[in-house]
């Protein structure tokens, strides 16, 4: 079958169709906030929303930071971690945060939802925790990491957990 300049004409032209649609979706994602969609079904406990669809596009910082403290916390070095707060009224706070955490390690962690409240950004989590002997492995449970916008720089000032 011979090839005409009719049908390179209409494959350049859908190619680069194609190309200017994808970009565009991608200007008008880069232009979102960093959750796109939350389902209607709630937990009927927490009302946190049982998915969320998140930006591929968002930054990310505020997360690696969340995400970075937790770490910690799970691999042991939580009183190092939480040693600044110690130098103000959640010193209590911060010593049964450590306690519970020896006593609950997570196990694995996802981002369940996120609010935004500049200069605050509050990240929710949906976490896996060990449990002692004699009862099921693990169980899970919700948990949040508060982050601050301070000078430039992402700080966690707050972690909410039930235990």
């Amino acid at each position: 079958m011979q090839v005409s300049r009719t049908h390179i004409g209409i494959a350049v032209g859908a190619g680069a169709l194609i190309v200017v649609i994808f970009l565009g979706y991608l200007m008008w994602l880069s232009k979102q906030p960093p959750i796109l969609s939350r389902s209607e079904e709630r937990d009927p406990l927490s009302g946190m929303p049982l998915n969320i669809k998140l930006n591929p596009l968002r930054d990310r910082t505020i997360e690696r930071v969340a995400n970075k403290f937790v770490r910690e916390m799970r691999d042991g070095h939580c009183r190092d971690v939480l040693a600044r707060w110690e130098k103000d009224y959640r010193k209590k706070y911060a010593s049964f945060i450590c306690e519970s955490e020896a006593l609950h390690p997570l196990v694995s962690w996802e981002l369940a939802d996120r609010e935004d409240a500049p200069p605050l950004v509050i990240l929710h989590f949906r976490g896996d925790r060990q449990t002692t002997a004699g009862q099921d492995p693990t169980y899970k449970e919700l948990f949040s990491v508060t982050t601050e916008n301070k000078d430039g720089e992402w700080v966690v000032t707050k972690y909410d957990a039930m235990y």
